[in-house]
């Protein structure tokens, strides 16, 4: 008969042979707090967002956790409303008292969190946030997401006029408009410095209510004008509204689209079918070039084979590799440094590289990314309204920047409709 000892030996030796020692299932968990868009104009992203940090969980819980306890995510509703925010850090922080905290989706919904996050001193690490932390100058907030570089704000609008700028004749003309919140406002300050670079005249220059509802009087005015660049900062519902508007007034720039949040959705890609000819936005990841890594298509792979069910965007391409890898992020910070004491977490933050799904990523002094990765697409020959067709790229064309190029645009903006 064997010992209990000698069992329990050749129990941890097979263990280890096998190169995983999972978590002990009595020590307590590691927890993780987020308020996340689950439902709400921001819900398309904000649920395929969750989903991916749920894989991220069950992933790293399979491997033995971190520092040997299990992680637990612990998350609310934000409602996509930026006013619900501040309650959820504070109950996170002061009730469920969670071991590190994380943003939810969205620079609206990353702003108003961030006087909590000050207050209690804590290291945040935020999903898709833009420039935000050029108004609270926090040394312990991390921004994960493709703008960055020393100018955030611009990074997020250079490709499209980029992209506008190498045409013959140059464009001379921009019209502006977005909503009145966080987000369209600090893409809407950098398109005024690229406006200023590239020596375009602005024509148009006004924001809207975000409850604002009908755009067709919008983009009449914007008509008027005549302008040959119209860059629009919106989130997905007024991007549909606006695009829905374009189309019932004729709207014929030589350039439309620029800060379109919600065409990189699947479901809202489907819902415009043809609508979306013509049109050139930003995108974050696309299945072109170096970003095809096996990592990558793994985890999409799964992240696919669940995403019916889970009722969130059937490809994933968007936000899932970010919400991901800023797990990635934290948990290599947190086995870094062996410990979650804040301050150790922050200075591992600032002076580490870090690998990820999405690649390799460095913070720079503000907390953005080092290096910005913003692509500029363009949507061409969308027939239908099947998904299928956005699955493989073909009609999203990738214009910039030239390392991830699949295409040319088409131009003026009213031959691709």
């Amino acid at each position: 008969m064997i010992s209990r000892r000698l069992a329990g030996a050749l129990g941890a030796a097979m263990i280890a042979m096998a190169g995983v020692v999972p978590a002990k299932a009595d020590e307590k968990p590691i927890t993780i707090g987020f308020g996340m868009a689950e439902t709400g104009g921001l819900a398309p992203n904000g649920k395929a967002a969750l989903l991916a940090m749920q894989i991220w969980e069950e992933e790293v819980n399979a491997k033995g956790g971190m520092l040997g306890r299990p992680v637990k995510l612990i998350h609310y509703d934000d409602q996509s409303n930026p006013s619900n925010v501040p309650g959820i850090y504070t109950k996170l922080l002061d009730v469920d008292k969670v071991d590190l905290v994380v943003s939810g989706y969205a620079t609206n919904m990353v702003a108003p969190a961030m006087p909590v996050i000050m207050q209690h001193k804590r290291t945040f690490i935020s999903l898709l946030g833009l420039a935000v932390n050029s108004e609270f100058n926090y040394p312990n907030y991390f921004s994960f997401g493709p703008t960055g570089g020393p100018y955030p704000k611009q990074s997020f609008g250079r490709g499209f006029f980029e992209v506008a700028m190498a045409q013959n004749p140059k464009p001379t003309t921009l019209a502006i408009v977005g909503a009145d919140a966080e987000f369209p406002r600090n893409a809407i300050e950098g398109v005024h410095d690229l406006a200023k670079e590239f020596g375009l005249k602005i024509v148009y220059d006004k924001t809207y209510p975000p409850s604002t509802a009908d755009y067709t009087p919008i983009v009449r005015a914007i008509q008027a004008t005549n302008a040959d660049l119209v860059f629009v900062a919106s989130y997905p519902p007024d991007t549909v509204g606006m695009i829905r508007a374009a189309h019932e007034v004729g709207l014929k720039p030589k350039m439309f689209g620029g800060g379109m949040v919600g065409l990189q959705a699947t479901a809202i890609k489907a819902q415009l079918g043809p609508l979306l000819n013509g049109i050139v936005d930003f995108d974050f990841w696309q299945p072109v070039g170096s970003l095809v890594t096996p990592d990558a298509m793994a985890f999409l792979k799964k992240y696919q084979s669940r995403a019916a069910a889970n009722g969130t965007d059937l490809l994933g391409y968007y936000l899932p590799p970010f919400a991901y890898s800023y797990l990635q992020v934290l948990q290599q910070a947190v086995e870094g440094t062996k410990s979650l004491d804040q301050a150790k977490l922050a200075n591992y933050l600032r002076t580490n590289s870090f690998k990820t799904l999405a690649g390799d990523v460095k913070f720079g002094p503000s907390g953005e990314w080092v290096e910005a990765r913003v692509m500029a697409i363009q949507f061409q020959g969308v027939t239908n309204n099947d998904v299928e067709q956005f699955r493989d790229a073909k009609t999203v064309k990738v214009l910039w920047p030239p390392s991830l190029k699949t295409g040319d645009v088409v131009y003026p903006y009213g031959q691709a409709k």
